[in-house]
């Protein structure tokens, strides 16, 4: 048992569907380039709770800072205060490709022909296998024979291709000949000594944006980590762009036609509410989809609540298109965090409770509404369900501000595999008899996507629909966290 009495996401019967990481990147000589690091991984801990790492430069020497656990637990201001530079990457990982080890922290740190890299990379490769084979055909080394004391990772692939590219005059140059290679999706910020990079993979899966601070500049996953570190948001780092950062200024290039794919979970769940993608604030796509949910799924009941907190804008909405009050039914405790304690059946039997409890005296003889964003396998809401009937609940009508999940992620989201996802074995109607509750209701796909004030077409939406935007068949055959300990 780890003794900083936190609890693992193991103890509890259903943990959300988990993003892989969040990047941040910064250029600003004279700045506090490490403790803005920091902080703007702070704003994206949701995205990755694993491991925490922030890599500078001083314009000779690259230092790294990396460890397992959360940003705060990783660092103090002991530690930051020896991160001396002017550029700075720093990295949240949640794996989905390589175990949760310390090797597999980021910033990866590898040699090239024109100094050394520190990557951060958010996202999921689709071609691993065929990068590891030329890697190993290209120089000799088998990634496969540093498990234990390497990197298992597609971010180490990723690190590797740059450093045995041939041919280009910088690394900017080999920078371009790799991002070709890579399909699947990759939105990394990188640097050597003297020079910040970021780039985002052809349909642009996962969130990646500039902005301005003082007189350099920011690179992060979400808007809202610009926000933290007091930078002005630019603009979008586009899909199949390439971006570099110096002294002299920003330097773009577009290495691919964009075909824009964003992950319609983003929207639902991933980012931050008080981010914004492609110009739609979050927060706004998530109270319209609570509303079209009352619409779509109405009911009579006494009041709405949420499941906190990722439930609760789109339970808003549905309160507001409904006229059923909206209230506090569950208080969610703030320090349930992930960590290394080896679950225990009691343990998992009470992991509900240790992280949501029922205010009984608001739910007793109502019929509630509870609002989600999502059902994975459907124990959470469960396990809520007989909770909330007994505190007392007259009626339970589940409303999910998201179509049932059918199918696996492979650009970056730990989702379960498909016969672990329980719409694929159910009915609605048989589901909400196994959840116990008094009717379920789906938001439509229509609802969902016409709430993010995109294009279906600029938007993956696969986990519903099983429509991937890029082919899938190399991922698909090793699918899961250990993908790379097999090949």
């Amino acid at each position: 048992m780890n003794g900083d009495g936190r609890l693992t996401a193991e103890l509890f019967p259903e943990e959300k569907p988990q993003d892989e990481c969040g990047v941040f990147g910064v250029f600003a000589p004279g700045e506090p380039v490490a403790q803005l690091a920091y902080y703007g991984l702070y704003s994206l801990q949701h995205r990755g709770q694993e491991a925490a790492g922030i890599a500078v430069s001083d314009g000779g020497n690259i230092l790294v800072y990396k460890d397992l656990g959360l940003i705060s637990q990783v660092f103090n201001d002991e530690n930051l205060a020896t991160l001396h530079g002017h550029i700075g990457v720093g990295h949240v990982r949640y794996a989905t490709t390589g175990k949760s080890v310390w090797e597999n922290s980021q910033p990866t740190l590898g040699p090239t022909e024109f100094g050394t890299v520190a990557l951060a990379h958010n996202g999921n490769l689709t071609n691993t296998k065929e990068l590891m084979a030329k890697v190993r055909k290209l120089s000799g080394t088998d990634l496969r024979g540093e498990l234990g004391r390497g990197s298992s990772t597609d971010t180490a692939v990723m690190t590797a291709l740059l450093g045995i590219e041939k041919g280009a005059e910088s690394l900017e140059g080999a920078a371009l000949k790799v991002f070709p290679q890579l399909e699947g999706a990759f939105s990394v910020a990188f640097m050597d000594e003297n020079t910040l990079y970021a780039a985002r993979d052809r349909q642009g899966f996962r969130p990646l944006v500039l902005g301005r601070v003082g007189n350099g500049w920011v690179i992060a996953s979400e808007t809202a980590a610009l926000d933290i570190v007091g930078a002005t948001f630019e603009r979008e780092v586009e899909p199949g762009e390439f971006i570099a950062i110096d002294e002299s200024g920003v330097r773009s290039h577009r290495w691919a036609e964009p075909k824009r794919s964003g992950c319609i979970f983003e929207y639902v769940y991933l980012a931050r509410p008080d981010t914004s993608i492609s110009e739609r604030s979050i927060n706004s796509a998530r109270l319209a989809m609570g509303r079209a949910l009352a619409a779509e799924y109405p009911v009579e009941a006494d009041l709405v609540i949420a499941t906190p907190d990722s439930g609760t804008p789109a339970a808003i909405g549905y309160a507001q298109a409904s006229g059923i009050p909206f209230g506090q039914g569950l208080v969610k405790n703030a320090y349930v965090g992930r960590t290394f304690i080896q679950p225990t059946q009691l343990s998992r039997q009470r992991g509900i409770q240790l992280k949501l409890n029922p205010l009984k005296e608001v739910i007793k003889g109502r019929r509630l509404v509870v609002v989600d964003d999502s059902i994975v396998r459907g124990n959470t809401q469960r396990a809520l369900v007989k909770m909330l009937r007994d505190a007392g609940a007259a009626e339970v009508h589940i409303r999910i501000s998201s179509p049932p999940v059918r199918w696996p992620c492979f650009f970056g989201i730990d989702f379960p595999t498909r016969g672990e996802l329980i719409a694929n074995g159910m009915t609605t109607n048989e589901l909400c008899e196994s959840l116990g509750a008094d009717s379920l209701g789906y938001i439509s796909l229509e609802g969902m996507i016409h709430a993010t004030e995109q294009a279906e077409g600029d938007l993956c939406t696969a986990c519903f629909t099983g429509r991937y935007p890029v082919d899938v068949t190399s991922a698909a055959e090793l699918s899961g966290s250990d993908l790379m300990e097999v090949l």
